[in-house]
């Protein structure tokens, strides 16, 4: 549901009813994710995805029919050999989807408004919904902070409000989305109830060092990408905002004293653009001892080979430097500024979901990869 947090937040700020799918357990070959949602409000105005299309007209029917009678309810959607026709995924996947309603005077609404202020704010939260159980408890909902405090909860033991709470804490941490399983009284034993966690997590950071014409492209790629997208560089006359008007941030500062004063995490991408041994050298040093995602340094396959010379004068491991991909994106033949920031980014998408990279023509490897977390220190570099 939280994908969709901007939309449905206007819709809460309109007072209007609506009821909302959300993908809580996929298998095989399908195309969302747990998390992933579709909401249809009182008028039949639909927003969101839960598969892709192929479920998409029998999950909308169930999303009027929760409008209308206030209940929640958990449906598979799977492909059927004996009836091709029968509603599925012809992709040969299984999803598990909860449809929930939230109505004016429903239990759940004031805590689903909170949750999707939260997401929609671009502030850390953790959304936990029971998905199977009693009746009486499916589609309860908890809003889960950073620091332990939530809104809501279950009613059915105070216990179980307690474990889930702590247990959305660690998928929040984790920046982790799915469920978990827990006794009604919070212990491990006793009647199961299935619970969806879903984290909302401010977008993960891409800082561009070097205001270049390939910069330019690849901020555009990143915001396209829901990356925060800084711009870094030592010139102040590169560095402006009519150069780069969809940057998030623009930092005039050298790069290296800007990366040790920001916030990174394991989520990061850094892309390293100057072409400047004096820029890149104390950079690079810095950026392949942090747990980042991903680092790119351009330059041909010579300046790469002397910016690893250089790296080794400064005390930079064979290790550490066996982080460092290069040269920086896919093969792509890229030669413009936008095909180069297409073979970033696409570089970036396959570290970060564990793809191979190779065309899916004639490949065997699966389509949709299971990576739960992204990677941390894969690094790389642009001819």
């Amino acid at each position: 549901m939280l994908d969709i947090a901007e939309e449905l937040n206007r819709w809460v700020e309109q007072g209007r009813d609506f009821a909302v799918a959300t993908v809580v357990a996929v298998g095989g070959s399908a195309p969302r994710r747990p998390g992933a949602a579709l909401a249809v409000d009182a008028d039949g105005t639909a927003i969101g995805s839960v598969s892709g299309g192929c479920v998409e007209g029998a999950v909308y029917e169930l999303c009027q029919q929760a409008l209308q009678d206030g209940e929640s309810v958990l449906e598979r959607f799977g492909y059927s050999d004996d009836d091709a026709f029968a509603v599925g995924l012809t992709c040969g996947g299984v999803i598990d989807i909860l449809v929930m309603p939230v109505r004016a005077g429903d239990r759940v609404r004031p805590v689903v408004t909170a949750a999707l202020d939260v997401a929609s704010g671009g502030r850390a939260a953790a959304l936990a919904r029971i998905v199977s159980g009693p009746a009486e408890l499916v589609g309860r909902a908890m809003l889960v902070r950073p620091e332990g405090s939530y809104d809501g909860g279950f009613g059915a033991h105070p216990e179980l409000d307690r474990t889930v709470a702590a247990e959305a804490g660690a998928f929040l941490d984790a920046g982790r989305t799915g469920t978990l399983e827990i006794g009604e009284q919070g212990s491990r034993c006793g009647a199961p109830l299935t619970v969806l966690v879903e984290s909302s997590v401010p977008p993960p950071r891409m800082i561009v060092f070097g205001a270049i014409d390939f910069a330019s492209a690849l901020v555009r790629v990143g915001k396209f990408l829901d990356y925060h997208v800084t711009v870094c560089d030592a010139r102040p006359v590169f560095a402006t905002r009519a150069r780069f008007p969809e940057a998030d941030e623009i930092v005039v500062e050298w790069p290296h004293r800007y990366l040790e004063r920001t916030e990174v995490d394991a989520r990061t991408v850094l892309c390293v653009l100057t072409h400047d041994a004096k820029f890149d050298v104390p950079l690079l040093k810095l950026a392949l001892r942090l747990p980042l995602a991903y680092v790119g340094a351009m330059g041909s396959r010579r300046t790469h080979l002397d910016r690893n010379e250089r790296l080794r004068e400064v005390g930079v491991s064979e290790l550490e430097l066996a982080r460092l991909r290069s040269p920086i994106g896919l093969d792509l033949g890229a030669r413009t500024p936008e095909e180069t920031a297409l073979s970033i980014a696409a570089e970036i998408v396959a570290d970060r979901r564990g793809g191979s990279g190779v065309s899916l023509t004639g490949a065997h490897t699966p389509i949709h990869h299971d990576v739960t977390s992204a990677p941390a220190g894969r690094i790389g570099s642009v001819a």
